[in-house]
């Protein structure tokens, strides 16, 4: 992982993974595809190259479409899985439900979303399958047609392959279709080391929404299709949506390069162990307290509302109170640094030692 040197206070930016631009390689690889000609709209080389590189990696033929958001990517990629009648069935706490604008009811023709909570942000496998076979045929009710889940969550967590299964099988039982939001999904791989194949198709997923825009991107994501027949719905709705790019080689560049050399990999390893690093500064100092376990490159903690405030004073970014009072969200990212995390968590420790010591 190369890292693109910066001065000033963007330095100290934990708010958000997209807060950092992008790695090295990436760039550079849009500009090597900048020059010369090339077929547009998605039939060139560069764009072929992604999907054999998606298919070695998910162990299948894959058919994939690339799009410059991850609200396109969820929303498009929901909208070939169900009716306008359909629901969806997600987390309370889920991107599709709290933070894409109505993008998802908008792409899918007023599909209905439909909460289903447990614990740590995951559905619970024994609350979807209480819901899943409720109200079957019933003119008067949405019908459940497909259950979102993200990996890793919106809090950081994570969920097991046999979690994955498990919903997997209650969508098969109730005729269900499985989509995965995996904005983060390289963090949530490199931590539980399993295969991609073990944590999507092989439990049941049908449409994996691949993150790479929040881990050393510009802007591309990869809506990944697992079942062929698709395919073709996928490519009217994306051009009817307006995401069929004419020079699609710059973002298939960019998604040929975060997946060369497993640049996509150690982009997330390198995140997730500043998020540990983080963890353990910060438990260490009295009067913070580590509000969840942290599983990939988000930490939520409880911390002082004089602390936050002379933190925010420093010119570190990062969000608070949008969960709960005094309760701040920190997010690593490829780029950030130990050093980095090293003197927020010693601002925080200065902070806290001086108000006991008055």
């Amino acid at each position: 992982m190369t890292r693109i040197n910066k001065t000033g206070p963007y330095n100290k930016v934990f708010s958000s993974d997209n807060a950092e631009g992008a790695s090295a390689e990436v760039l550079q690889a849009m500009v090597n595809a900048g020059s010369g000609p090339e077929s547009p709209y998605g039939v060139d080389t560069y764009s072929q190259q992604v999907e054999q590189q998606l298919s070695a990696i998910f162990e299948c033929p894959v058919s994939v479409f690339l799009v410059p958001t991850g609200t396109a990517a969820n929303a498009l990629g929901l909208s070939v899985l169900t009716p306008p009648w359909g629901a969806v069935l997600c987390h309370p706490h889920s991107h599709i439900n709290n933070d894409e604008c109505g993008a998802p009811e908008f792409f899918t023709n007023g599909a209905k979303l439909i909460c289903i909570d447990g614990d740590s942000s995951k559905i619970g496998a024994q609350n979807l399958a209480n819901v899943a076979s409720k109200k079957v045929g019933d003119v008067h009710s949405s019908q459940a047609a497909v259950v979102s889940i993200s990996q890793s969550t919106e809090t950081g967590s994570l969920y097991s392959v046999d979690e994955i299964q498990a919903i997997g099988d209650i969508c098969h039982d109730n005729g269900l279709r499985l989509h995965m939001d995996g904005a983060r999904f390289a963090n949530a791989l490199v931590a539980m080391d399993c295969s991609a194949a073990d944590m999507t198709w092989k439990a049941g997923v049908d449409v994996l929404s691949f993150g790479a825009t929040k881990n050393g991107v510009l802007g591309a994501e990869a809506i990944v299709l697992f079942d062929p027949s698709l395919a073709q719905e996928l490519a009217f709705r994306r051009k009817r949506a307006g995401h069929l790019m004419s020079k699609m080689r710059l973002m298939s560049a960019q998604m040929n390069a975060y997946l060369k050399h497993d640049l996509w990999l150690s982009n997330a390893r390198h995140a997730n162990q500043m998020c540990a690093r983080l963890v353990r500064g910060l438990q260490a100092i009295v009067g913070i307290e580590i509000e969840c376990q942290c599983q990939s490159n988000i930490l939520f903690c409880k911390i002082p509302r004089f602390a936050i405030d002379g933190l925010l004073a420093q010119g570190f970014h990062f969000y608070s109170d949008r969960w709960d009072k005094n309760v701040v969200r920190l997010v690593t990212n490829f780029s950030t640094q130990a050093d980095d995390v090293d003197h927020f968590v010693a601002a925080a420790k200065a902070l806290l030692v001086a108000q006991v010591n008055d």
